[in-house]
């Protein structure tokens, strides 16, 4: 009987981990994506995926990119709505659940946070985006 070496790429829960993500993210939504690659074979029980073209996938579909805004401005709620595609309830629900930072300043009409505040946070939030018309 000969040995087979299994398929180089990556199982699901390695791509979850390389990424930071969680398993079921990947399992739920990302992998039933129509651009999602189709596994190259088997390990175990487990679907293989070529790392480089999960990789791409990824990155054309799920990756969102932090905003450049100005570190030391002061930004209001519906400015940072308006850079970053997020809407302005989406930040007072964040904050309500304590995943959005106080504001920076508040001695205005509006509540503001400077750039460098915000963007961090903006670095980590995860989504789905689903693109339309694929």
């Amino acid at each position: 009987m000969v040995d087979t070496p299994p398929p180089a790429g990556e199982t699901l829960r390695e791509i979850a981990a390389r990424h930071g993500r969680a398993y079921d993210t990947l399992r739920a939504q990302w992998s039933r994506h129509p651009a999602w690659p189709a596994p190259i074979g088997k390990r175990s029980r487990s679907y293989v995926y070529d790392s480089a073209a999960v990789d791409a996938v990824i990155a054309e579909h799920f990756e969102r990119q932090a905003p450049e805004l100005e570190p030391r401005r002061l930004y209001t709620a519906r400015e940072i709505a308006t850079a970053t595609g997020i809407s302005e309830g989406t930040i007072r629900a964040e904050r309500s659940k304590g995943r959005w930072p106080a504001p920076d300043d508040t001695s205005g009409v509006a509540n503001r946070w400077y750039g460098n505040t915000v963007t961090p946070i903006l670095r980590n939030r995860r989504g789905y985006r689903r693109s339309t018309g694929e």
